[in-house]
């Protein structure tokens, strides 16, 4: 999925205490940060939304959203908050995705539950795919690596293993 443009979508969401749509189509200009987690009220989905939540500010400066998507309704979305302490910073939009079509459109849809994979999306301003990655279940994200791998993207550098922000990126010797 690299390289192609990211699938548009419309979708209701719990955003900000409000229920919502979200257009995908609406970020044009921003980066996008779209990740995918199998179910509300299970045991590793509120750290990895909590992570985000706590570092939201950090990519919204670097001109990135960042959007949660769940095969939940967005009235689970809104119970679960209200529900658990640790998501009560949450300020981006948790999308409901219902019938699995947002996941099954970005190729992570587990037929076999019927819930999402833990997959995570960045979307370039144009709207197209420039990194993925999907892991198991029990494997939570680092919102660390995310931002560091935004981060390099957004240089338009050639961007060396273990590169961090303010490093050199490679020259290409001709």
């Amino acid at each position: 999925m690299i390289g192609i443009r990211a699938p548009d979508f419309e979708a209701m969401a719990y955003k900000d205490n409000n229920f919502a749509k979200v257009r995908l189509a609406d970020y044009k200009g921003k980066w996008v940060v779209l990740f995918f987690y199998p179910a509300d009220f299970t045991f590793v989905c509120p750290t990895e939304l909590e992570g985000f939540a706590k570092d939201y500010a950090e990519f919204k400066s670097k001109n990135a959203e960042v959007i949660s998507v769940s095969c939940d309704t967005e009235y689970v979305h809104k119970a679960w908050i209200e529900a658990d302490p640790r998501l009560k910073g949450i300020k981006y939009p948790m999308v409901a995705d219902r019938k699995g079509e947002i996941a099954a459109k970005y190729g992570v849809l587990n037929a076999s539950t019927g819930n999402a994979l833990r997959g995570l999306f960045i979307i370039d301003p144009e709207g197209v795919i420039k990194y993925m990655v999907v892991t198991d279940d029990n494997v939570g994200r680092s919102t660390d690596e995310t931002l560091r791998v935004l981060l390099a993207l957004q240089s338009g550098g050639l961007c060396p293993v273990n590169w961090k922000p303010g490093e050199e990126t490679l020259k290409v010797k001709k």
